[in-house]
């Protein structure tokens, strides 16, 4: 008997400290125009979101003549930190950068002129943070147009804009390597975002091609994070337009958010390939007026303080 209890007892604690160890998904995020900065949301199961601190902004934009925030994108670094960056204005030749322990108490905000050399760099748009283990450095990666590149895909429409992929690497987020072309799929892309799979990399991309029409999200592979990347895939959404990738794996299943635009809401698929995938938009939930952000692991604890405020 006494065994008996003892069993139960050691169970009872490993199911508990099991349950204290467990990480929650955070989704990070912004409304409207991105004017009154960052938003977070979090869920248990990856698919019921909910608003946290009634839907109101966690840190208020302070760079750019435009002062946005929008297309938020943010990871736990290996120093600990939380490191976010973001798009400033529709027409900057720079992208927005700040650091927290506790994605409540945030550092000073910086300005980071990523495509400053491009006399005629049009934007910078989407930026995200990806680790490189392998090297020991962040790589930051986001979309620009320079006129008179890749005019093979030009089209007037859509204000001209014509995108490829660009990254800049950097071990402390003070100091930036040279910006350089990180993928050319030979097609007008926007929202990368990269996470590890086993030994290879994997991106997820917008092909915003405008004619005809495609606004879909593809995805490419690479053995290092700073490529050369596959051939894209054929879309892994349906016919919507769809663009604001973000993805992360939950247990076995990989599954993948994105802005149905066009539509005003957000759908979602499930992959567990990375090949075959199943729409499941018609099982998430998310707060009201969510746009285009990233999705990213935090602690209980860390959710417990994040629920007072």
């Amino acid at each position: 008997m006494k065994r008996l209890f003892l069993l139960c007892f050691l169970l009872c604690i490993t199911v508990a400290i099991s349950a204290k160890k467990k990480s929650v998904w955070a989704f990070c995020y912004f409304n409207n125009n991105g004017q009154d900065g960052l938003h977070l949301a979090y869920s248990e199961d990856g698919l019921n979101w909910k608003a946290l601190k009634n839907d109101s902004s966690f840190l208020r934009p302070q760079v750019s003549k435009d002062k946005l925030m929008r297309d938020p994108n943010i990871i736990k670094g290996k120093d600990g930190l939380y490191h976010m960056v973001w798009t400033v204005s529709w027409n900057d030749k720079g992208i927005g950068y700040a650091s927290s322990k506790d994605l409540i108490h945030w550092s000073e905000q910086r300005f980071v002129p990523v495509m400053a050399h491009e006399a005629t760099a049009r934007n910078t748009w989407a930026p995200e943070i990806t680790y490189d283990g392998k090297n020991d450095q962040y790589m930051i990666y986001w979309a620009t147009t320079i006129p008179g590149k890749f005019t093979e895909t030009a089209s007037a429409m859509e204000s001209g804009y014509n995108h490829r992929i660009y990254y800049v690497t950097t071990k402390d987020f003070k100091s930036f390597s040279q910006a350089a072309l990180l993928y050319e799929p030979g097609f007008n892309s926007i929202d990368a975002t990269i996470l590890k799979d086993n030994d290879r990399w994997v991106m997820f991309l917008k092909d915003e091609t405008r004619e005809p029409a495609q606004k879909n999200i593809k995805i490419a592979f690479a053995d290092n994070l700073t490529g050369p990347y596959t051939k894209a895939s054929a879309p892994i959404t349906k016919n919507y337009w769809a663009e604001g990738p973000t993805a992360f794996k939950n247990g076995d299943e990989w599954i993948v958010y994105f802005d149905k635009y066009r539509d005003h809401k957000y759908g979602a698929v499930s992959s567990k390939d990375l090949v075959n995938w199943i729409d499941i938009s018609d099982k998430i939930s998310l707060p009201k007026g969510l746009r285009h952000g990233s999705i990213f692991k935090i602690s209980p604890k860390e959710l417990k303080k994040l629920k007072q405020l």
